[in-house]
């Protein structure tokens, strides 16, 4: 008996010493240097490839790819990365929604998007007059959604994964703890919402300095490496319960807001089942309810289909008519049908039968706009923030991964949780405040994505892969709220009906038309021939900020491709 003793206390002392070991906080070697890193626009690889919002995490996914991973290891390894060097929308925070095309031939989809609190209901951002309050529903404690990340990722390391979650984490342990120098545009975010951080947040945090932040400057995030540390060593439970659980609940306790242990302990991410359709000799793989881009994308390339496009030309005045137009009547069906399943019937038969998505572009007249007033559909909810972020991933198995998370505004809610060092979310203005009657901004609500306890707010975030003969061809996705669901049409078509070059497609200025407001929004550098042309028909347009960050794959004869966007850090890498 004395020697089983003996046993179980080595055998246990062994166990420990391994758990330590890999999720040490001791040194390794580097990834890359994290204070002195170079942003990499395009690579072209042999074997495996990534790319995503930031050189770091992309490195971090190329090197645990390298160490034999596979692409939903990389993918978690650079979600955990993205939390550390990109805070205004990485995040352990916030959530989203994963894509993944496996080297089986099989396609599947993770949903762990934020819920809403178990106090939560749908008169909470309304003020004594009925009127929305759209401060308190983006701004602050009351307006972050129970994060979901953490727990996606790791019911995908279950389902998918290879390599040891430990392993997959230790880096982002190693930059919070150790640091890394920010770049300029991570500079002037900092700077931009530093008196946010100093106003939501009860506890001063790594994000708040006396001085101006700069490019160059080192960021530590120790409480946030602590986090990390027992994510890695505790599994979810490290997140939903104990002291991360705790010290969120603590953050609530003293900034007003209504999240409690039990809706951390009780979260959970969901499998669905991913939208599949085929466009000409393509298939397409994408995201279902609660996000709207999988079906939407259908509508629109059913849409598409019975018109030459490619013989229009790219961003030629008949093409970006009709894209215009297929826009608008798809945002219409969305804000009219569309939210959390869980919750809503939806009726996705009838907006995906064929002979319907047909009908709706018969009115279409060319030369001619139709106003969003003559096309039918529900009330428009309030508009999303653009704080998202995307990254794709194919390794040398054939596994193809497209994730896109979100924190939904410009670093969230601006609470940062006291002694966990990791921003919040406010997801919750994701909903419709005030179904049924006009908001601060002017926009309208629907019944469908009204707040109720546990429900999913509505997203479009769009994470797609494009199939070539069954196997992936594309992989692709970008932040933008609503502008999502546009950029990643466009990307599409700009490929496979235009040709361009895989940097031209989602470099290029973009446009976008979301039925309401009835306006064509373009970036700087959009034809002014063609914007002139179609305001001659009777279109309005608005020239607004850059649309978007593109993080897109494209796997040819010709081996693999991977581009960032130019509108931001967004960095490759491969092998």
């Amino acid at each position: 008996m004395k020697m089983q003793k003996h046993l179980y206390l080595l055998s246990s002392l062994f166990v420990s010493l391994i758990v330590f070991s890999s999720c040490s906080q001791k040194a390794k070697e580097p990834f890359i240097d994290p204070f002195n890193y170079s942003i990499v626009k395009k690579v072209e690889a042999e074997n495996a490839a990534v790319v995503s919002a930031h050189p770091l995490a992309s490195e971090v996914g190329k090197q645990i790819l390298i160490k034999g991973g596979n692409a939903i290891d990389a993918s978690i390894a650079m979600q955990y990365a993205l939390a550390v060097v990109f805070p205004n929308a990485g995040n352990i925070g916030g959530g989203g929604f994963m894509v993944l095309h496996d080297k089986y031939g099989n396609s599947h989809t993770i949903d762990f998007r934020e819920k809403a609190p178990l106090a939560a209901h749908k008169d909470m951002f309304l003020d004594e007059d009925g009127n929305a309050v759209a401060t308190i529903s983006q701004d602050g404690h009351l307006s972050v959604g129970v994060p979901g990340t953490v727990g996606g990722l790791f019911l995908a390391h279950r389902k998918f994964g290879k390599l040891p979650m430990k392993e997959l984490i230790e880096p982002s342990i190693k930059l919070a703890r150790e640091g890394f120098a920010i770049t300029e545009m991570e500079a002037k975010g900092l700077e931009r919402v530093a008196n946010d951080f100093r106003k939501y947040s009860t506890i001063p945090s790594a994000f708040i300095k006396e001085e101006k932040w700069q490019a160059g400057d080192i960021l530590v995030q120790e409480d946030l490496a602590n986090t990390l540390q027992r994510i890695c060593d505790e599994g979810e439970a490290g997140f939903y319960e104990g002291e991360t659980a705790d010290l969120i609940v603590a953050e609530m306790a003293r900034g007003g807001g209504i999240i409690t242990l039990d809706d951390l302990k009780n979260y959970k991410p969901v499998e669905r089942e991913p939208v599949q359709f085929s466009y000409k000799e393509y298939d397409i793989v994408s995201m279902g309810l609660p996000s709207s881009g999988g079906v939407l994308l259908q509508q629109m390339f059913g849409m598409l289909e019975v018109y030459p496009i490619k013989e229009f030309g790219f961003q030629s005045v008949e093409a970006v008519q009709l894209m215009v137009e297929i826009s608008r009547r798809a945002f219409a069906d969305r804000t009219e049908h569309m939210g959390d399943p869980d919750f809503v019937s939806v009726p996705l038969d009838k907006l995906l039968d064929r002979e319907y998505i047909l009908q709706r572009i018969i009115d279409f007249t060319p030369g001619k706009p139709t106003p969003s007033s003559a096309v039918k559909g529900g009330l428009m909810q309030l508009q999303e923030k653009e704080e998202t972020t995307h990254l794709s991933v194919v390794d040398e198995e054939g596994n193809a991964v497209s994730v896109t998370t979100t924190i939904n505004g410009l670093y969230g809610s601006r609470v940062v949780v006291g002694g966990a060092g990791f921003i919040l979310n406010n997801e919750m203005d994701d909903f419709s405040a005030k179904p049924g009657a006009p908001n601060l901004f002017g926009l309208l609500g629907t019944e469908s994505n009204a707040i109720e306890p546990e429900k999913r707010m509505l997203s479009t975030m769009t994470p797609t892969i494009v199939l070539k003969d069954k196997k992936p061809f594309l992989v692709l996705g970008t932040p933008g709220g609503s502008t999502i669901l546009t950029s990643v049409f466009q990307a599409i078509i700009n490929i496979i009906e235009f040709d361009l070059s895989v940097e031209d497609a989602i470099n290029k200025p973009k446009f976008h038309h979301q039925w309401q407001p009835d306006l064509i929004y373009i970036e700087e550098g959009f034809s002014e021939t063609v914007k002139n042309s179609l305001e001659e028909m009777g279109y309005e347009f608005k020239r607004r900020s850059p649309i978007g960050q593109t993080e897109i794959i494209m796997i040819s004869d010709k081996g693999i491709e991977a581009v960032g966007d130019k509108r931001g850090d967004d960095s490759a890498a491969g092998y």
